[in-house]
C-alpha cells in the first residue's frame, strides 16, 4: 500500500488501525487523522508520530481512502465539513447503525463499504464484518481487506442488513464475554479462591476454549457433549443453566442488540 489514508475520528478504532498500518510498514506520514479533540490529537502524535489535524481542510484530498471513525450522532456534521474534499476517495465506515445510503449521500460517492469491527482489534484480534455497495471494485475491496486485516479477521456479507447481526454478535459480542468472565471470577471468589486466582482461571478457560473451537472441525455443541458426562460436574451445571433458559435469554439479548443497531440507522440516518 502507498496511497495516502485519512482518518475522521482519531479514537480507540482508528488507533487500533493505524497501529496495525504502522506495524504492517505504512509511514506515518502516509496517514492523516481529523480529531478535533487536543487531548486525541497529543496522543496521537505521542505514540504514532502523526500530527492530527484540528479540522477537515484541503490535504485530504491526496486520501486514496477515507475512514470513517466517528460516533453515528456526529457523522452527519463531520462529512459536512469533509465532503468538498474527499468525493474521489474509497469511504470506509466503521460507525455502528449509519446506513451505506446515508454515508454516500453525505459523502458524495457510491464507493462506500461499512464494517462493524470490535475492541479485540486493539490486540490485532479482532473480527470485521464488511459490506460494500455495488459501485465498491475489486481493487477497492482488497484496500479495504488490507487494511482491516491489520486488526485481525474479516468476513463479507452480501446483504446491508446482515450487518445489524454482526454488530449484535460479534460488534457487542466482547461485552458478553467479559460478562462470563466476570460471573465466573466471581463464583470462583464465591467459593474461596483468590480474586487473581479466579480471574486468571477464567480468562484462560475462555482464550483456551476458543482457541480449541478455532482449531477444530467439529461444531461447539460436539466440543461441548465432549466436556459433558451425565451425572458429572459439567452436566450438573449446564442442567442448571438450562432449567433457568440460559441460552434463550441470551438469544433474546442478542435480537435486542440487533433491533437496537436497526434503530440507530433510523435515528441518525440521512432523512
Amino acid at each position: 500500500m502507498t496511497s495516502k489514508i485519512a482518518f475522521i475520528g482519531g479514537g480507540n478504532m482508528a488507533s487500533a488501525i493505524i497501529g496495525g498500518l504502522l506495524k504492517q510498514g505504512r509511514q506515518a506520514s502516509d496517514i492523516l487523522v481529523v480529531e478535533p479533540f487536543a487531548e486525541a490529537r497529543e496522543r496521537l502524535a505521542r505514540d504514532f508520530g502523526i500530527q492530527a489535524l484540528e479540522a477537515a481542510d484541503a490535504r485530504l484530498a491526496s486520501a486514496a481512502l477515507v475512514v470513517w471513525a466517528v460516533k453515528p450522532q456526529t457523522f452527519r456534521e463531520a462529512a459536512t465539513a469533509v465532503q468538498a474534499h474527499t468525493a474521489q476517495a474509497l469511504h470506509l465506515s466503521v460507525a455502528a447503525g449509519i446506513r451505506s445510503d446515508s454515508i454516500a449521500q453525505w459523502t458524495g460517492t457510491e464507493r462506500v463499504v461499512r464494517c462493524m469491527p470490535n475492541t479485540p482489534a486493539l490486540v490485532g484480534k479482532g473480527m470485521t464484518g464488511l459490506f460494500a455497495r455495488a459501485a465498491v471494485t475489486a481493487a477497492d475491496r482488497g484496500l479495504v481487506e488490507q487494511v482491516i486485516q491489520t486488526t485481525g479477521d474479516s468476513l463479507w456479507v452480501s446483504e446491508e442488513s446482515h450487518l445489524d447481526a454482526v454488530t449484535a454478535l460479534s460488534g457487542s459480542g466482547p461485552a458478553y464475554v467479559f460478562y462470563f468472565i466476570e460471573a465466573m471470577a466471581a463464583a470462583g471468589a464465591q467459593m474461596g479462591l483468590s480474586e487473581a486466582q479466579a480471574l486468571k482461571l477464567s480468562i484462560g478457560t475462555f482464550v483456551g476454549a476458543a482457541e480449541l473451537a478455532r482449531a477444530s472441525t467439529e461444531p461447539p455443541e460436539v466440543l461441548r457433549q465432549r466436556v459433558t458426562s451425565k451425572g458429572g460436574t459439567t452436566y450438573a451445571a449446564l442442567c442448571s443453566l438450562e432449567e433457568n433458559q440460559v441460552k434463550a435469554h441470551f438469544m433474546q439479548a442478542m435480537e435486542k442488540a440487533r433491533a437496537r443497531a436497526q434503530e440507530l440507522g433510523d435515528e441518525f440516518g440521512a432523512a
